[in-house]
């Protein structure tokens, strides 16, 4: 029997983990960085171990300090989540020999799915279709596009597809290295790629006294960057195709058998829209996907995996699933700026109409599970995602409707969001018809996809609701003649002022509060306006802004779509001015590489240096043809977003 668990691991998986061992009786030990030392997470457990240090080499990734602290906590379980350590057989292997129980599949499974490149072969040997490896010094252009990938590890990382021969040693070198950092293993192959496969995956639990089950299936074929962000049981293309749901299951136990696997994983395949598919990996792991099987089966995948390392036996069978689950990852950052990821403080944090967090809603509602809250520091160290937002309805569209809902009501303030993408793809006819593959980006446009909700006449209305917001915060803390209108003159004067930058653009409101209310802003009559709430009569038709003030930042939620404006200073300071032709560090990060020197000649788009921020490596480019004229950085340097890391001069002004 457990008695005591601690997850090798932070966020949201470790607060998931938790909830289920609350309701078993069981004590949790929670792992920290110092970046995570007042997380959420840390609180919920009931003993927490720090690890010090932030980055996850010297945090998570290590796991003598990690079973340090089981032994110093008096922990007799550990359980490792997805990510970091989970799919480490050394891992594993040292908290069973450490005497402790380990919550995962047995260390030889993990080593012989571990390597991609291996996994297949034994796949291919066990009869399930797999794709080829290639040799990359024998590709030519027939064999273009492929697919270069890492052995080990998951989430997106160590990824990168080539279209072109030119490109290959450069992403093959891309690829390892940030293999080498998310996973300690710069082991990469390449494969075909197949630019509009179905991602399908099948979700496998075995015990240790021979009972295979293939649970159910998910689709998760909505990716950025190779990663997941929609993911949906059951599977649009498996219940069109007959007779796949029955091969793909086989299929899956055949793989499980073969490796003789114990507790939950999952065997992942790329279908094609006839119902091929193709074995592409198997993660020895809890998905970061799992409850939308959890919330069609009713199962607890968690549960099962802890009564399975206590050694108690399956039910013949999984239950039946019923109703329709899709999940959507809620990231800190902007698709319309290549994914580029954003950290800091998570001001406001609300889901609406959510049921359950954490465990499955009866019949049909929201489930939120969530590593952060209001207050919490989002950190440029790790994973940017910041809640999973899950809908389960009798049928695909009333879960679709209802989940585009939630989000679209959520209030998320502190920083860009793929909110406004995940409703749009939510609501788009090719996805209400099940038409989703890996190429769903670039099918219907990532540009229209990550549009922002609230429409250019939507922000402007925001923008008046926050001007009056802040003019009634004023009055309000005025201490001599609070109760007059702000602005108020005896005789008219010019209208207020106040400026505000959405994205790239400068809206200026100017309006005035007289006798008759609100002037200047025609067809729009003032209702009613406090600090945190406006209500405007817009052309006959009442709406209600709810407006949130941050320092340097003013949240809007309306039905119209939520809008973030920046407030702009009536006097810039001289000394926040750069040079013409700066690069800025668009986020917190590492700087990884510099592939220019001061003084040299570079072209647009030419790679200047590459920073590494939330597990992902993002390239910085030549603005324009002309000189470094200053460069700030070396690699290994960690900078601030905002850093100035180069200058690019037209030559002539070198």
């Amino acid at each position: 029997m457990i008695t005591t668990l601690l997850v090798a691991n932070r966020g949201e998986i470790a607060r998931r983990v938790f909830r289920t061992c609350r309701a078993l009786g069981i004590a949790t030990v929670a792992v920290f960085s110092d970046a995570d030392a007042d997380a959420p997470h840390v609180r919920e457990a009931d003993a927490a171990v720090r690890l010090p240090g932030v980055s996850p080499a010297d945090t998570y990734l290590r796991a003598d300090l990690i079973i340090d602290a089981a032994r110093e906590s008096g922990a007799d379980a550990v359980h490792p989540g997805y990510g970091f350590l989970s799919e480490n057989a050394a891992f594993a292997r040292a908290v069973i020999d450490a005497g402790l129980t380990w919550a995962g599949p047995t260390p030889e499974a993990i080593e012989q799915m571990g390597s991609k490149i291996e996994s297949k072969r034994l796949m291919a040997d066990a009869g399930v279709p797999v794709l080829p490896e290639l040799d990359p010094g024998e590709i030519t252009d027939a064999d273009l596009p492929v697919l270069v990938k890492a052995s080990s590890g998951g989430g997106g990382r160590g990824m990168r597809v080539v279209r072109s021969l030119d490109e290959l040693t450069d992403q093959v070198a891309g690829a390892r290295s940030e293999a080498a950092s998310a996973f300690g293993d710069d082991t990469v192959f390449v494969e075909p790629y197949l630019a509009t496969g179905r991602h399908i995956e099948v979700q496998v639990m075995c015990d240790r006294h021979g009972t295979v089950w293939a649970v159910g299936e998910r689709e998760c074929s909505i990716q950025r960057r190779h990663q997941k962000i929609v993911e949906e049981s059951p599977s649009p293309l498996v219940e069109r195709v007959a007779g796949m749901r029955d091969e793909l299951f086989a299929a899956a136990r055949d793989a499980a058998r073969a490796i003789g696997y114990v507790g939950a994983g999952t065997v992942e395949f790329l279908a094609d829209e006839t119902g091929r598919f193709y074995f592409l990996e198997m993660n020895t792991r809890l998905q970061v996907e799992h409850p939308v099987t959890e919330c069609v089966t009713g199962l607890d995948l968690v549960g099962l995996q802890l009564g399975v390392a206590e050694g108690r036996p399956l039910p013949a069978g999984p239950p039946a699933p019923q109703g329709h689950a899709i999940e959507v990852r809620l990231y800190a950052e902007d698709p319309a700026a290549d994914w580029r990821p954003h950290s800091g403080t998570l001001h406001r944090f609300e889901v609406p109409g959510v049921a359950t967090t954490f465990t499955v809603p009866l019949g049909a509602g929201i489930r939120l599970d969530s590593g952060v809250e209001a207050g919490t520091v989002v950190s440029p160290h790790y994973d940017p995602m910041l809640a999973k937002v899950i809908s389960v309805a009798p049928t695909r569209d009333v879960a679709a409707r209802a989940l585009a809902a939630a989000l679209t009501r959520s209030k998320v303030h502190g920083f860009t969001t793929n909110r406004d993408l995940l409703v749009n793809v939510l609501t788009h006819p090719a996805f209400l018809a099940g038409e989703t593959d890996t190429a769903f980006f670039e099918r219907h446009g990532l540009d229209a996809l990550s549009t922002p909700l609230a429409t250019e006449p939507a922000i402007r209305l925001s923008a008046l609701a926050a001007a009056l917001a802040d003019a009634a915060a004023n009055r309000a803390g005025a201490k001599v003649l609070g109760g007059l209108p702000s602005g108020w003159r005896n005789v008219v004067s010019v209208p207020q002022r106040k400026r505000f930058t959405s994205g790239d653009t400068e809206h200026e409101i100017t309006y005035r509060l007289g006798r008759d209310g609100l002037v200047g802003q025609d067809g729009v009559r003032l209702v009613e306006a406090t600090p945190t709430s406006v209500v405007l009569d817009v052309q006959g038709l009442r709406r209600r802004f709810a407006v949130s003030a941050y320092p340097g930042l003013s949240c809007v939620d309306s039905s119209l779509g939520p809008v973030a404006l920046v407030p702009v200073e009536r006097f810039t300071d001289p000394a926040a001015q750069v040079a013409a032709g700066s690069l800025l560090a668009p986020m917190p990060g590492t700087v990884v590489r510099v592939a220019v020197e001061q003084g040299e000649k570079v072209t647009e788009g030419q790679p200047l240096l590459w920073l590494e921020a939330m597990k992902m490596q993002h390239r910085i480019n030549a603005p324009a043809d002309g000189v470094v004229t200053e460069l700030g950085v070396m690699a290994g340097d960690q900078v601030e977003v905002g850093r100035v890391l180069a200058v690019v001069s037209a030559e002539e002004e070198a």
